[in-house]
């Protein structure tokens, strides 16, 4: 119990400092932190492969959100008359 409350704690720091680089990273952590602790107490193997899905997520949803922003760019120039 007390190693859970020490690794909220860390990751409540770490939502505080943490870069624009590592998005998803900490919430997939946590996430999967939790599962591979309650799951089978490998909850460092659940942090580190919560990360890189969170991770691999918020690259997927960031790609989507430009292809949807270019598709919705259009020309409002003259019309040539």
């Amino acid at each position: 119990m007390k190693s859970l409350i020490v690794f909220l704690v860390a990751t409540s720091f770490a939502f505080a400092a943490a870069p624009v680089e590592a998005k998803g990273c900490l919430k997939g952590a946590v996430v999967g932190g939790l599962a591979g602790h309650y799951a089978a107490h490998h909850g460092w193997l659940g942090a580190a492969a919560g990360c890189l899905y969170g991770r691999h997520r918020a690259k997927q949803q960031e790609r989507q959100q430009q292809t949807q922003h270019q598709g919705q760019v259009t020309d409002t120039g003259p019309t040539g008359m």
